[in-house]
């Protein structure tokens, strides 16, 4: 993928993604101690969709823009999604869009923790500005993957972990699984995401093989596609991995994905929820 946000903020793929991440936050505030939520690839946190970027590909209307459009409609599962698209357009409409960064921060809890990961330097430095008022958030100038080793586990003992490339690297997928591998050496109990665009099946069947590989505990996959993946050469979908997903995660995915991909294509949408790994230990 040629990748720089600002041109896809707001697409299909954001909207299943960061509608995930937002259910996910909503599970761990069920509980009372403070989570912590790291980001290996943060970006700037939160986009204006009135961009030359954003204009210029017009993907946010096909993504956000049906959301929006059909929200009336939308299951109660989406309701923290909602919200924190409203928080970064509090006089309505939709004219920026929250990153995976300012989703959490727009649902976290005073006594939450953000740790945002950032190697290019312009956007550090706007991520920074961003977020300067902000004393539950700390940005870090560093490799996302590296962050995996230096960061955790974190002291809280609790939350949440998005590893979200950009796919600029044909390795990308192999650099994940190692990735994700080290961590759990180092915080085992941890719950991670793990994001992935969908062009062709046997890519995304060969990494989730090789998860399979490490010795993972409970892990779940929720994938919505808004054409079908035989056309290797353009986004078809999006996929999450999700390991130590929070308890009864996967029946509210089981209602969120199918209006999500309804929504998003019509007329080819489709969606998954699917164990890839069934568990042996307790739930977060």
């Amino acid at each position: 993928m040629n990748y720089r946000h600002a041109y896809h903020a707001g697409n299909f793929a954001d909207v299943q993604k960061h509608a995930v991440l937002a259910l996910i936050v909503e599970h761990l505030k069920r509980k009372e101690s403070a989570f912590c939520y790291l980001d290996t690839h943060a970006g700037i946190g939160s986009y204006d969709l009135g961009s030359v970027q954003a204009e210029k590909t017009g993907e946010w209307q096909d993504g956000i823009g049906r959301v929006l459009a059909a929200a009336t409609d939308a299951p109660e599962e989406l309701a923290p999604y909602l919200t924190a698209v409203e928080a970064v357009n509090p006089g309505g409409g939709v004219l920026h869009y929250p990153g995976s960064p300012q989703v959490v921060a727009s649902l976290a809890r005073p006594g939450d923790r953000l740790a945002l990961c950032e190697l290019h330097p312009e956007d550090v430095d706007e991520l920074r500005r961003r977020f300067r008022q902000d004393t539950r958030i700390g940005v870090h100038h560093t490799d996302g993957y590296g962050a995996l080793k230096s960061m955790l586990p974190p002291p809280e003992r609790r939350g949440l972990v998005l590893i979200d490339p950009p796919f600029e690297k044909r390795d990308e997928f192999a650099a994940m699984r190692k990735g994700l591998a080290q961590a759990m050496k180092r915080w085992n109990s941890g719950l991670y995401a793990l994001w992935y665009p969908i062009k062709a099946r046997e890519p995304v069947a060969r990494f989730h093989a090789d998860l399979c590989m490490i010795d993972l505990p409970k892990t779940l996959v929720a994938e919505v596609l808004v054409a079908p993946d035989d056309v290797p050469d353009r986004l078809n979908g999006a996929g999450l991995v999700l390991v130590n997903p929070p308890w009864k995660l996967d029946e509210a995915l089981e209602t969120l994905l199918p209006w999500l991909a309804r929504t998003l294509a019509p007329q080819t949408g489709s969606c998954r929820v699917e164990w890839l790994i069934r568990e042996k230990s307790g739930a977060h």
